[in-house]
């Protein structure tokens, strides 16, 4: 069951890349932001009123957390990769600049969260961080025509989700999925209305592409990718989560060189080769340790 939720999420968040790249080809950034998550925030509210059940117990402060959670991991971190795309930078660039949170995730996990990071995931951390700078080398070697400083916006979105990860980490209410995603997209958007109608660009374009690109963003990434994100990271703990985080540089590019023949070399193989090794490694790792714990002792993941 963990390997099937582990490659859905893999594809489901890499889609997130892919759709990105269909809808800036239509409309400005923020516009395809608004739509993909105006709809959906009244949609979820309207759900959420009709079941108020998961709500019981939440505090003021618990939905404010939820809500800034929202602010980093979904209005930060996908602003900064629209925009990039937007800009000219490729989908699996981006992709491959966003591959070094799972390093900067695991080094924080073990002061900030009290989590325990084995020797194995150290190992399998900086294994995939070896991948993924394979995989960048090879990318910018071919050049994207985009300003160098466009390279840097998908580098603030990574801590942006770092920093919303370990926020959500030193909760202690814990928070039902339906419920946190019925938060964060409600904040996003606001957030992305705000921005649209701020930069005249809140009308969406005629073209079916568009709505497409929308569809598929709100199915696969939305629900698909942020929701398993934070459903496998309850179930397993920030550095685990955040290791398959490293698939989604190869596993990008191959997905934006069949779509918009963007480069794939032998290299890009290579490191793809290289973050499945990272990928395993990190969870034998995490087997063992299980193994090993006794019956009677709770995982610190799961805290």
């Amino acid at each position: 069951m963990h390997l099937l939720l582990s490659i859905a999420f893999v594809l489901c968040w890499s889609s997130g890349f892919i759709g990105a790249k269909l809808g800036v080809g239509t409309a400005p950034a923020v516009t395809i932001l608004m739509w993909r998550f105006l709809p959906l925030a009244v949609i979820l509210m309207v759900v959420a009123a009709l079941s108020g059940s998961s709500w019981r117990g939440l505090t003021p402060r618990d939905v404010t957390r939820q809500a800034v959670i929202g602010v980093l991991s979904q209005s930060g971190y996908l602003l900064t990769v629209y925009y990039a795309i937007q800009l000219g930078v490729s989908s699996g660039t981006t992709a491959l600049i966003d591959g070094a949170q799972p390093l900067v995730a695991g080094a924080l996990a073990g002061p900030l969260l009290h989590q325990q990071v084995s020797r194995h995931q150290w190992i399998g951390l900086a294994l995939g961080l070896s991948g993924v700078t394979v995989v960048t080398m090879a990318d910018a070697t071919a050049g994207t025509g985009a300003a160098w400083w466009a390279y840097l916006i998908p580098l603030i979105g990574m801590f942006s989700l770092v920093a919303a990860t370990l926020l959500q980490g030193r909760a202690r209410t814990p928070v039902a999925p339906a419920t946190s995603m019925t938060v964060h997209c409600a904040t996003s958007a606001v957030i992305f209305t705000a921005l649209a109608v701020g930069a005249g660009a809140a009308q969406p374009p005629a073209e079916l592409s568009f709505w497409v690109a929308i569809t598929w963003l709100v199915a696969l990434s939305t629900f698909g990718g942020y929701g398993l994100y934070w459903m496998i990271t309850r179930r397993s703990g920030v550095t685990k989560v955040n290791t398959l985080m490293f698939l989604m540089a190869p596993v990008t590019a191959v997905w934006g060189a069949l779509m918009f023949r963007e480069p794939f070399h032998v290299q890009t193989a290579l490191g793809l080769a290289v973050c499945l090794a990272a990928v395993v490694i990190v969870h034998r790792g995490g087997l063992s340790s299980a193994t090993e714990r006794s019956p009677d002792e709770p995982a610190r993941a799961r805290r």
